[in-house]
């Protein structure tokens, strides 16, 4: 490999690098060594692999059958969506009701939680979860499985 350095090159904030033509070592130290501008002309000769040559990106292959990541998000978002629906019931306590949420909802928090009770308990029902049929209907029999009485319908977007 082969480098030219022509100009000055910063050290230190005191010390400049000052390369001449035939003079390889000329250091420069004290407070005329401030200016730090720098002139550098690099040139590289580099045998074998690299040597500023990007390598070809690796891609992600799939094994037949099976959906890589990107399509598995796709699928899941092109799916229509569909709410998973609480009803108010006399029979279960509050308290009863947001630990049933939040063990059943991945990502429930009892703030959430709180808040769809109430809104059952008020308006006789609520919206759990907005999510892809599978899991819209696996969540709803979660909640049944729990004594919650609950529902699945499409998210037409409206009230």
């Amino acid at each position: 490999m082969e480098t030219a350095i022509c100009g000055r090159l910063a050290l230190a904030p005191t010390t400049l690098f000052n390369s001449i033509s035939g003079d390889k070592h000329s250091v420069s130290k004290g407070p005329h060594a401030s200016n730090r501008g720098v002139l550098m002309t690099m040139s590289t000769a580099v045998v074998g692999k690299g040597g500023g040559v990007l390598d070809k990106p690796i891609i992600e292959k799939t094994t037949p059958g099976r959906e890589s990541e990107f399509d598995l998000r796709k699928s899941k978002k092109m799916a229509p969506p569909y709410r998973v629906i609480l009803h108010n019931d006399n029979f279960n306590k509050r308290e009863y009701v947001v630990q049933v949420l939040m063990k059943v909802i991945p990502g429930m928090t009892v703030d959430n939680a709180v808040n769809i009770m109430q809104e059952a308990h008020i308006n006789g029902l609520a919206v759990v979860i907005v999510c892809a049929q599978a899991d819209a209907e696996q969540h709803c029999m979660q909640l049944r499985g729990n004594g919650l009485l609950s529902s699945v319908e499409p998210d037409g977007g409206g009230c």
